[in-house]
């Protein structure tokens, strides 16, 4: 039985970056009158409200919506506006220590002189995040950079030598984000069930990066049923899938939930072969 569905954001709802594109907007729309839904990402909340909250249709039912900006540490709702629930800050000494890794670290994976389009390392308050061609990189350059991960993971392996008692996972197509141990998306899907009174086996979860090392990873090690996909078109197959399994007319206010099972057998073998492939 599964009451919410949560999504990664890029690479999954939206292009690096980039607005959620109009079918993704109504498709969303249309599972928030039938279940829970949630977006956690390791980006901090100005990039949730210009891809996702600006270009949500106007019948969205944002009462049964949870962002969950940098993996977690925080949690936004709507209260007749956007409001943050909670925030977790890294220290300054950690802060510190995470900064001061970088130059090495670069060096150390061979990607220190980059063509760049600004700032390469963001401070979100409760997360450092990396991105190798700059904050404003085109998506088409981003993409090309490392489509096979290698670039990344070996500036993960230098940072987390130089790191420990950190988290340093692989992020979007050219980043990597730093967060205290224990403190990742696994981490923000314990908060969401406290907060969304949601149990672990009520939730589902979408993600591009639920490969070791992703930062979706920790969410299928924690046990919650997740679906790989590769892009947004995939997960747009996704959202449609579960709009066929989820019960007409479910009422979550009424404290049913809805029931992915037994309803849509094409459904069940879409899931199947989007997690074979991954």
């Amino acid at each position: 039985m599964k009451r919410l569905v949560a999504f990664d954001l890029d690479g999954t709802l939206a292009e690096s970056k980039q607005p959620i594109d109009p079918e993704m907007a109504s498709l969303l729309e249309r599972l928030s009158h039938l279940a829970i839904i949630a977006v956690i990402s390791g980006g901090d909340w100005p990039q949730f409200r210009q891809q996702l909250v600006c270009n949500l249709p106007a019948g969205f039912d944002t009462a049964r919506l949870f962002l969950l900006p940098t993996c977690g540490t925080k949690l936004y709702r709507c209260a007749g506006e956007w409001q943050p629930v909670y925030c977790d800050q890294l220290s300054d000494d950690a802060r510190s220590r995470i900064l001061g890794a970088f130059e090495g670290a670069l060096i150390q994976a061979g990607i220190a002189n980059e063509h760049t389009w600004g700032k390469r390392i963001e401070d979100r308050g409760s997360q450092i995040t990396f991105s190798a061609l700059g904050q404003k990189a085109p998506l088409e350059a981003k993409l090309a950079w490392d489509p096979d991960l290698s670039k990344r993971k070996r500036l993960q392996l230098a940072l987390a030598a130089a790191l420990p008692g950190h988290s340093v996972r692989i992020g979007g197509s050219t980043s990597i984000d730093i967060t205290q141990a224990g403190v990742d998306k696994a981490y923000g899907m314990h908060k969401l069930a406290q907060f969304a009174l949601v149990d672990f086996a009520e939730m589902i979860f979408v993600g591009d990066a639920l490969y070791p090392d992703g930062n979706d990873y920790p969410v299928r090690e924690a046990g919650i049923d997740s679906i790989a996909v590769r892009d947004t078109e995939e997960t747009k197959r996704v959202i449609e899938t579960l709009l066929c399994s989820l019960p007409v007319r479910q009422s979550l206010a009424d404290g049913a939930a809805p029931d992915f099972a037994g309803q849509c057998p094409p459904a069940r073998a879409q899931m199947g072969a989007l997690n074979d492939r991954a």
